[in-house]
Formats: structure tokens, C-alpha cells, sequence
């Protein structure tokens, strides 16, 4: 996802509401601050492949294979940053400032930008989250519920069985996303059940070894399954029967996709540097990375840039992932986490009732 017990925020939000224990430390530690920035990249390189006309096998592989693992990441690294978070008056203000509140800006944000780019009619609906928005209120109900999962006996056994049991039923509703907030329960979970100790084990000379031939095989599994499943599955947005498949199937898909996402989380983990770098302090704004990159994705495809010729050629998808990263990575930087901080990241102490005197 040095010391891994000196404070570092999580990604994508991960920090939003930290405990106030994690805030006080001293420091932060590269090697988390690297994974995020690394994870960011996939993300943004993800959410390009998508308007690709006519992709082909090769890219389905490459987005099969790094949707396995990406968000997973994501949602380990917050909840191992979650481990000490008391429902306070003072941590569930911060959640709402800083989860709740991106939030609404946000949804408000990217409406406005549909309605000026061709789509009038597009409706402002705060509880069905625009594309990328759902993980905002996925964080901010999985860190309500965390004291629950500190005190529960095996917690992650019972997070897999929630999430199982939205993948066998189609009911669930869209609000909120609420079938993506069930089925990556169990990622928060474990990392809330993670120590510092499991993350040097994935650090191990071993492992970054082992792991070049488990993403071998992963990859090619990938290419194998392209032309025979669907890459929906790995949204985690719907429930087996709205994927075309038996109820049952969601039980069995749901611990198979867990322990798949666990492995090339792992490796993926294997090879983010530990040290100090250049992407280390990217790694502290994966969040405005997170929120603003969809609009250069969208803006893109309004624009017609993915119906240029070269776009479809293997040298323009090269082109389209490099850009990608190349814009999240700016996005990350420190002049544009200046610019938007008041919405990103709103301190609403104006909003506040002063504490009374004792």
C-alpha cells in the first residue's frame, strides 16, 4: 500500500476522517504515499481504456487484469488506515467534511459539466452517485460502521458473506451505489484487520520475485476469459442475474474475485518502492487526482477525441494511457491541491458550534 506506523493518509479519500491517533504522528511513510500514486495511475489508465472504440483482446486483458486489483488496493489502504477510528463528535464532523461534503460539490460539479457539454436534461440526483463518485459515500458508510468491525469475531468471514449475499440478489437498489458499497465491504475490512508486520511480508525479496510469474499466469487467465465473461463482474455494481447469470453464481464469483484481488494485490504491493521519491508526494493528493481526472476522461470523449483515427491504432492506445497518466499525475501535484482545497478538502470551521467552556 521505513516505519509503517507513521501517519500517512490513504488514498483517494482513505484519509478523509483519519483518527485523530493516526494524525498525530510524526512523518509519513513513502512506501504508502508511492502505492497511492502508483494506484491512482491505474485507475485514470483504467477509465481511458473504456471509450476506446473497438479495443481489442489486448486491451480487455490489460483492463481485466488491473480492474482485479486496483480498487481492492484502494479500499485495504483505507481501511488499514481506519484501524483506530472512534465515532466522535470530532471524527464524524471530519467525515462529513471531508466525504460527505467533496461529495455533494462534486455531484453538483459534474452535473453542471454534462449540461453544458450536450446534455441538458442530465438530472441532479445526490443518491445516484456520477461514475466515479460512488466511492465517497462507500467510505464514508464503511468508517461508520468500523467500531462494529473491530469488535465482531471474524469479521472478514462475515463482510465476505454480506457482500456474497448482495451478489446473489438483484434487488438491491441504486441508491448510492449500494451493491458496489456491499460487495468491496470485505477489502475495508481486512485492512482493517491488517498490522504493520503483514505489510512487510509483502515487502519481502521473495515475494517481488514470486510475483513476476504470478502476473504472468494472471495476465494470461485474463486473455483466456476476455472472450468468455463479462469485465462487469469486477465493478461490483450488479448481482449475478443482472450479469445474465444464476443467483448462485454471485456466491461462488464473489470469494473467487476476493482471493484474486488479495494475490495481485500483494504483488502489486511487492514492487511499490519504499523509499523517498519523486511520486512520493503525489501520493498525498490521490484524491484530487481521484475526483478531477473524470472530467478530462469525459471532456475527451465529448470533444470526439476518441473517434480520431489514430486513437484506434496500437500506438494511439500507447498514446491515450500516457496522457492519461501523465493528467492524474498533474492533477496530484501540489499547485492544483492549492487551487481546489476549499472543495476537496473544506474545513467548515465557520459551520461548527464553538465547543462550550467547562
Amino acid at each position: 500500500m521505513p516505519s509503517l506506523t507513521s501517519r500517512t493518509p490513504g488514498p483517494a479519500g482513505a484519509d478523509a476522517g483519519e483518527p485523530a491517533a493516526a494524525q498525530s504522528r510524526p512523518g509519513r511513510d513513502p512506501f504508502f504515499d508511492n502505492a497511492k500514486y502508483l494506484a491512482i495511475v491505474l485507475v485514470a489508465m483504467g477509465h481511458s481504456w473504456e471509450p476506446l472504440p473497438g479495443s481489442g483482446r489486448l486491451v480487455e486483458t490489460l483492463y481485466t487484469f488491473v480492474y482485479t486489483f486496483h480498487m481492492p488496493v484502494f479500499i485495504i489502504i483505507a481501511g488499514y488506515f481506519s484501524r483506530g477510528l472512534e465515532l466522535s463528535s470530532d471524527r464524524v464532523w471530519r467525515l462529513v467534511t471531508s466525504l460527505a461534503v467533496p461529495y455533494a460539490v462534486f455531484e453538483v460539479a459534474y452535473t453542471l459539466f454534462e449540461r453544458l457539454t450536450g446534455s441538458p436534461e442530465f438530472p441532479l440526483s445526490p443518491l445516484t452517485p456520477y461514475w466515479l463518485l460512488w466511492f465517497l459515500p462507500a467510505l464514508f458508510l464503511w468508517r461508520l460502521t468500523t467500531p462494529f468491525w473491530l469488535r465482531v469475531r471474524w469479521p472478514v468471514a462475515l463482510a465476505l458473506v454480506i457482500a456474497a449475499m448482495g451478489a446473489v440478489t438483484s434487488n438491491v437498489g441504486e441508491d448510492l451505489q449500494f451493491q458496489r458499497i456491499l460487495q468491496f465491504l470485505p477489502y475495508y475490512v481486512l485492512g482493517l484487520c491488517l498490522r504493520p508486520e503483514h505489510f512487510d511480508l509483502v515487502r519481502r525479496r521473495a515475494v517481488r520475485l514470486a510475483s513476476v510469474p504470478v502476473c504472468l499466469v494472471a495476465l494470461a487467465v485474463a486473455y483466456w476469459a476476455v472472450p468468455r465473461s463479462t469485465t462487469s463482474w469486477f465493478f461490483r455494481r450488479y448481482g449475478a442475474e443482472q450479469l445474465g447469470s444464476p443467483a448462485w453464481t454471485g456466491a461462488v464469483v464473489t470469494p473467487l474475485l476476493f482471493g484474486c484481488a488479495l494475490v495481485l494485490s500483494a504483488c502489486f504491493l511487492a514492487w511499490v518502492p519504499n523509499r523517498r521519491l519523486w511520486m512520493t508526494a503525489l501520493g498525498a493528493g490521490t484524491l484530487y487526482g481521484y475526483l478531477l481526472h473524470g472530467f478530462f476522461i469525459k471532456g475527451a470523449v465529448k470533444l470526439g477525441l476518441y473517434e480520431v483515427d489514430v486513437v484506434s491504432t496500437p500506438l494511439g492506445r500507447v498514446l491515450v494511457s500516457a496522457v492519461a497518466a501523465a493528467v492524474v499525475t498533474a492533477l496530484c501535484s501540489p499547485p492544483v491541491r492549492r487551487v481546489f482545497r476549499h472543495v476537496v478538502e473544506p474545513r467548515l470551521d465557520w459551520a461548527r458550534k464553538p465547543v462550550p467552556k467547562s
